[in-house]
Order: structure tokens, then C-alpha cells, then sequence
């Protein structure tokens, strides 16, 4: 049976994706397999400079002062590392859910870190809107789509600071002036590739305006000068990446992936509205074209509605605690046809109730 990976991440990936990473692993250079080659090997060396290339080529920031890192620790070593590079005296936060919440917490140990404006009062469900950046801040800080709670900024504020964006769960997935942005950091796992490496998106002009001494390995001039090998970095991981941001070229970019996420994002919430037995959770403008989270009206049909999408093939449905009810994360290589195959389970739920 044909598995409809819904998973909030790590996410689905492409299938000739995993295809070819997995010949890989078993033969990548000369009879050697892609984790035992020595990552100053040429083969991989080469990997390595053809997927920072191709991020930026993706993201239309060629030739326009970025360059592109491929680090470790996740989204959530950004978290320190952000606020080490940029914070001098003070900086904005946007707080829109769990992650910006975790990345306020970590810029708070090395100086003074302001929400700008938060929608905690409401269990985070809605973007805040109308808020003032104050043009003496050293950055302005904001995620871009929260996975847990299903909501996703449409637009972004215009500030006269540096504008820091974790786009973990919706990079590549839709069009946007990237040039806005002055340090992008996303962790590969939800919507490029495996667990392991988190890229990192950075106008190299903003660098080195601290007076604190960092640590090398927190330091994003030492990787930038080193090309993402300061250490030795997570090979298949990068080298998976790589294979599904080709398979986004081969699309025909991210201005043709995000019809498709368009069309996924319609069906499914337009089921949700009209189906009398589920709710969303999300404010409608602000929902999520990646994680659309919802419940249901009666609660004495989990069980059944439970059986009815396990038994469909569908996997990885189940919301977060935070949340509850369920959440049908739709990234890139999710097809149309797996979200055909859920709402049709949740309208076969409707007429059997």
C-alpha cells in the first residue's frame, strides 16, 4: 500500500531523491560509498559547492553579496548563534509560537532581547500585525511559518535594521523578494532533506560589528572563509539536500512548487470549512500552506476517524500536544493525490456520521 507521509518532519522527500541517495550510500565515488569518502575528497567537495550554489540561485540571491552555509546542530543551535554574531546592545523578536518563544530564550543570555509583539494570548493561533521596530535595534528576528500551530506570515515588516528569518518548515515553498531578508537560517529536515544540516542564508555585510569574542565554531565568518568545511560536515545529509533542491530546479523552481503547494493548501482547507465535522485552528489569514492543523467537532469520533485515515495509508497525522487534534503537514514533495487521498477520508467520516 502507498504510504501518505503527512509528518511534520523529518518530512517526505522526493522519491528519486531517495533513490539516488541510497545508491549513493552504497556506491557514490569509484566503488566507495558516499559516508566513508573523505569529505575533502573532490567528489564531495564538489556536492558541497553545487548545493550552496544552487540555494542561492533558488532564492534568486546570485551576485547580490549572500553566501550560503550548510552547519549543524539545527534550527536550534541558530537560536545562540544568531544572537552571538549579530547582538550588540538589543534586539526585536516576533514571537508567533514554540520556536521563536525557544529563540527569544536563547538571545536573552547575551543581552536585552524585546518581543515586539506576541500572540501567546491566544495559544499563538494568528500572525500580529500593526507592531513598531525600533530603528536602534541591532536585528529584527521572525519566523516564518510555525509547524506546530499552522499559522505563516504573508508578508514581512519593512525595517531600516538587519531582518533575521528561521524559515525551517516553508523554505523553497513559495516566492518571495529573499533580498529582504539579511540572515535566513532553516533546518534542512522539514522541507529540503534529512536531519543533520541546517542552511544557513547570510548577506555577508552584517557581519562583524560585535565587540564580543566568539567561539570559532559559533562564528559565521570562520565557515563562510572555509566554505562549510571548518568541520568535517554531515555528508549524506548535504549531499541529500543537494539532490532535492535539483529536483526543485527540475521543477522549474520555487515559483512552480508553490502552484502546486497552492492547489494542496485549497483542497485541504477547503475541506476543513465545510466539513461540518472539523474545525481549524489557525485565524483563516493567516493559515499555513505547509502544516494546516485543525479538530474535530465531536470528540467521540477520534476513534473512528483515527482508523478510517491509518487504515488509508495515511501516516503522521496526529497534532501536536501543544495543539492537539491533528495536522497535515503538506511539504514540497507531498503530492496532490495524498491530500486527495485524506480529505476523501474525512468526507467519507461526514457521510458515515
Amino acid at each position: 500500500m502507498k504510504r501518505h507521509n503527512f509528518s511534520a518532519g523529518p518530512c517526505v522527500l522526493p522519491q528519486e531523491v531517495l533513490q539516488k541517495s541510497a545508491q549513493a550510500v552504497l556506491d557514490f565515488d569509484n566503488g566507495l560509498s558516499l559516508v566513508e569518502i573523505s569529505h575533502r575528497s573532490k567528489a564531495f567537495v564538489d556536492v558541497m559547492e553545487n548545493a550552496r550554489a544552487l540555494v542561492l540561485e533558488l532564492l534568486g540571491l546570485e551576485g547580490k553579496g549572500y553566501k550560503a552555509l550548510f552547519l549543524q546542530g539545527g534550527a536550534s543551535t541558530q537560536f545562540l548563534m544568531v544572537a552571538l554574531n549579530l547582538l550588540e546592545k538589543r534586539a526585536g523578536y516576533l514571537n508567533t509560537g514554540t520556536w521563536s518563544d525557544k529563540a527569544i530564550k536563547e538571545a536573552k543570555i547575551y543581552d536585552d532581547i524585546y518581543e515586539v509583539a506576541s500572540s501567546k494570548n491566544a495559544n499563538f493561533n494568528y500572525i500580529p500585525k500593526g507592531y513598531d521596530i525600533p530603528s536602534d535595534y541591532d536585528y529584527f528576528h521572525c519566523t516564518s511559518n510555525n509547524t506546530i500551530f499552522g499559522t505563516q506570515m504573508k508578508s514581512f515588516p519593512k525595517c531600516d535594521i538587519p531582518l533575521v528569518c528561521d524559515m525551517s518548515s516553508d523554505i523553497f515553498s513559495r516566492t518571495l523578494d529573499f533580498t529582504q531578508f539579511d540572515l535566513i537560517y532553516a533546518g534542512a529536515q522539514k522541507n529540503m532533506g534529512p536531519a543533520g544540516t541546517t542552511l544557513v542564508v547570510i548577506k555577508e555585510d552584517i557581519l562583524g560589528k560585535v565587540s564580543r569574542k566568539i567561539p570559532s565554531m559559533m562564528d559565521y565568518k570562520v565557515h563562510l572563509s572555509k566554505s562549510s568545511m571548518f568541520n568535517t560536515p554531515p555528508v549524506f545529509a548535504v549531499y541529500t539536500s543537494m539532490l532535492t533542491l535539483q529536483w526543485l530546479k527540475k521543477l522549474g523552481g520555487i515559483s512552480a512548487i508553490e502552484k502546486e503547494n497552492e492547489k494542496k493548501a485549497s483542497l485541504m482547507y477547503s475541506e476543513i470549512d465545510l466539513n461540518p465535522l472539523f474545525k481549524g485552528f489557525s485565524t483563516k489569514e493567516d493559515r499555513s500552506n505547509m502544516n494546516a492543523t485543525f479538530t474535530l467537532t465531536n470528540e467521540d469520533l477520534k476513534e473512528t476517524f483515527d482508523t478510517m485515515w491509518q487504515e488509508a495509508g495515511i501516516n503522521g497525522l496526529n497534532g501536536h500536544r501543544s495543539v492537539g487534534g491533528y495536522r497535515a503537514s503538506m511539504y514540497n514533495a507531498l503530492t496532490l493525490d495524498s491530500v486527495k487521498v485524506l480529505v476523501e477520508v474525512m468526507s467519507e467520516l461526514e457521510r458515515k456520521a
